[in-house]
């Protein structure tokens, strides 16, 4: 999709507007619609212009310049404010903790204008004496731009995913397809995705070839072939398209989704069973009879194995738990219940609460937590415990007007500096649900993180510890937190652990997810909805979950109703001891 490209151009304008010193309600404006636009799961090309200008943030100005992206490529205004700053001084904002005006100074006072640049000048002594520059931030620095060149090998799940979808649409528009499907890392849902890695049936191969290599999308041609070629598309990411004949199709698929680990595992199963397997099918030993490969299953069954699904073949003990008939029940989209953490108007969501409700409906769920932001974060507009009384009257009354749908009454409360609380108990007491979350200072020790997040657990009213380590992939590292610790405080003390379903957070990370399984601890699959369509995220939530071989018991949220209010209020009397 268009969206997550024109969410990258606003960004970057907001950006290059706020190293230069512009207007900060412009800044913001493109920020904000940038914000929206990644959380919109209709592309904007399929969107008329009073269709576009519903999207929040999203004015005349701002349709105008979407309307000639999607018309044109893009966007003169964004091509003028490149040619004020040296190409290479935007990448330097892609290093977690610097911001725009740290990337003034240092093109100022050091004459820095690239990643090379800034490394030559951390390694030289040539930052420290900037203000604001010490021995840590440059450490800091370098750790960031090792970071940043990672970044441009993988790419997030969430970014990649639409891309390949789009491609795939216009690809079957464009050459007789009979079966078509996503192999690789990026159908095993991995959080970060370095190509993508498609296989085909057709029984025209070279029209189909020659279709995906001119595909709009394509900027590069790496390899042409008859049954195999490989492009380069928008954002330097590379595509692999394969070609195989019916009878191998399922065979090949399960060679190319497969991890390495997991791949060797089947073979060495195989083996043992008198068996060949590769990507052309299953086969007997000696004398090369096929026995099966045209469906995915076939690989499995003829190994005597149940089928894998895809997100465990990363060779973390599936086989195992396969052969001992232990797989697990994965949770799917379909199990969960509700939404536990969901923002207003009344802080910094987008959306009135009847809006909210009426889209959860609309995605067939029948329960929602709003859980607005506590008075500490004032830039989200956060409540006081006044303005918390008042919403908590609307959400009665809507209540009292609703019919197979409730909304619970929460807010996710910042866990300050010191460990404190941005609500005292008697505030807590009276909310349905209570999150709590960390949204700044990042830069404490890992003591001092684990330390405010342990604290906030010990509170008996809080329920949820929402994105535990506050990543953002491709733009900001987790911050230094013992999970171990995290973890064995929330099966102590009965707390869940979110997943936070934001496709740039995916925050419990699976390891962890499945560590907190393992523990006993329970988790909760949140879109963390800002944006109506942010609903749509979930489904990058219970991949994370499936990834941490999590099943419908493990996940809050997919109790019903009355089980969750006795799950909440168990959670309180354990709590208090």
């Amino acid at each position: 999709m268009k969206n997550f490209e024109l969410a990258r151009i606003f960004t970057e304008m907001g950006d290059i507007l706020e190293i230069k010193g512009d207007n900060p309600f412009k800044i913001r404006a493109y920020r904000r619609a940038a914000l929206n636009l990644e959380g919109l799961a209709q592309s904007v090309e399929t969107l008329s212009d009073a269709e576009l200008r519903e999207i929040p943030g999203i004015g005349e100005e701002l349709a105008a310049k979407i309307e000639e992206y999607c018309a044109t490529g893009s966007v003169h205004a964004h091509e003028k404010l490149q040619e004020a700053l040296p190409p290479g001084l935007l990448d330097i904002l892609a290093i977690p903790g610097l911001g725009p005006k740290t990337v003034k100074l240092l093109y100022d006072q050091a004459g820095v204008t690239d990643l090379d640049g800034l490394e030559r000048a951390a390694n030289d002594g040539k930052l420290l004496g900037i203000p604001g520059i010490r021995a840590k931030t440059v450490e800091n620095i370098l750790k960031g731009i090792a970071t940043v060149r990672r970044g441009r090998e993988r790419r997030p799940l969430g970014l990649v995913l639409p891309l390949a979808r789009e491609l795939m649409a216009a690809l079957q528009k464009q050459a007789p397809i009979e079966r078509l499907e996503l192999a690789g890392s990026i159908r095993r849902r991995r959080e970060t995705v370095k190509d993508i890695d498609l296989v085909a049936t057709t029984a025209e191969p070279e029209r189909l070839m020659e279709a995906f290599v001119r595909l709009p999308l394509v900027t590069d041609v790496v390899m042409h072939g008859p049954t195999r070629s490989s492009v380069t598309i928008r954002d330097g990411i590379n595509v692999d398209l394969r070609v195989v004949a019916g009878e191998s199709f399922g065979a090949a698929l399960a060679y190319l989704t497969g991890s390495k680990g997991h791949n060797i595992r089947l073979r060495d199963l195989a083996v043992r069973r008198g068996l060949k397997i590769n990507e052309y099918g299953i086969f007997r030993e000696p004398g090369g009879e096929r026995l099966g490969g045209a469906a995915e299953e076939d690989v499995y069954r003829l190994l005597e194995l149940p089928f894998v699904p895809p997100e465990l073949r990363e060779d973390g003990g599936e086989v195992e738990a396969a052969l001992a008939g232990q797989l697990p029940q994965l949770v799917t989209t379909a199990d969960i219940r509700g939404e536990l953490h969901a923002h207003s108007r009344w802080s910094d969501g987008a959306h009135s609460l009847d809006e909210l409700v009426a889209a959860a409906r609309a995605r067939g769920l029948s329960y929602l937590a709003l859980t607005d932001h506590s008075r500490g974060l004032g830039v989200a507009n956060g409540l006081t415990p006044e303005r918390l009384r008042e919403q908590r009257q609307e959400v009665a009354a809507l209540n009292g007007r609703l019919t197979g749908f409730t909304i619970l009454h929460g807010t996710e409360m910042d866990i300050r500096g010191d460990g404190s609380l941005d609500f005292p108990d008697e505030v807590l007491a009276e909310l349905d649900l209570v999150i709590a979350s960390i949204h700044s200072g990042f830069r404490q020790s890992r003591e001092q993180l684990t330390g405010r997040v342990c604290a906030a657990m010990r509170n008996p009213y809080v329920d949820i510890i929402a994105h535990p380590t506050g990543r953002l992939l491709d733009e900001r590292d987790p911050y230094e937190i013992d999970l171990a610790e995290v973890v064995r405080v929330a099966r102590e003390t009965g707390t869940a652990l979110e997943i936070n379903a934001y496709p740039l957070r995916l925050d419990l990370a699976d390891v962890w997810a499945r560590r907190a399984k393992d523990a006993g601890v329970m988790l909760a699959i949140n879109t963390d909805v800002h944006v109506l369509s942010q609903f749509e995220t979930l489904d990058y939530g219970v991949a994370v979950a499936r990834r941490g071989w999590l099943e419908k018991g493990d996940i809050l949220n997919c109790l019903d109703l009355a089980a969750l209010r006795a799950w909440l209020a168990a959670k309180r009397r354990q709590a208090k001891g």
